[in-house]
């Protein structure tokens, strides 16, 4: 398991460490002052064979109330509420999605499309894809200079 982040989250008060690994297809919520998982966010998406569902990337929003998973060879991102863990919606975007970034205000959210060569930009508000940008070959990450 890979720890991506930890923090109180959306006013509980409760501290979490979260983590993903491949396989498994799911995001673990861990205590870490117990050093136990105390639940597994799973993804289901209609179609799709579960070795397809593969988190590779989480970003989570700064007010702490949304998380964003890559889901990999899913081609979608899952958005995820932070507080009770439920999946709010999947957003389609590129072939392979890997890792992304926020812009500086957190108005849009850019990830990487390693299969299809471009970037989806995400509307965080909205929650939709609004944008698809032509990159290099097999982009990987984004990164976002904070100015």
């Amino acid at each position: 398991m890979v720890i991506w982040g930890s923090g109180t989250f959306a006013g509980t008060g409760v501290k979490k460490v979260s983590g993903f690994g491949l396989p498994g297809g799911t995001v673990s919520v861990i205590d870490p002052v117990q050093h136990a998982v105390k639940q597994k966010i799973s993804f289901a998406i209609p179609g799709l064979r579960s070795e397809a569902i593969q988190p590779v990337g989480i970003k989570v929003t700064s007010d702490g109330k949304k998380a964003f998973v890559a889901l990999g060879p899913a081609n979608r991102v899952a958005v995820v509420d932070a507080a009770t863990h439920d999946v709010i919606k999947y957003l389609l975007v590129g072939q392979r999605v890997w890792h992304m970034a926020f812009t500086p205000d957190e108005k849009y959210l850019l990830a990487a499309n390693g299969v299809s060569n471009d970037v989806s930009i995400i509307d965080v508000a909205a929650l939709k894809v609004i944008k698809t940008i032509q990159v290099g070959n097999l982009p990987w990450g984004v990164t976002i200079a904070r100015h």
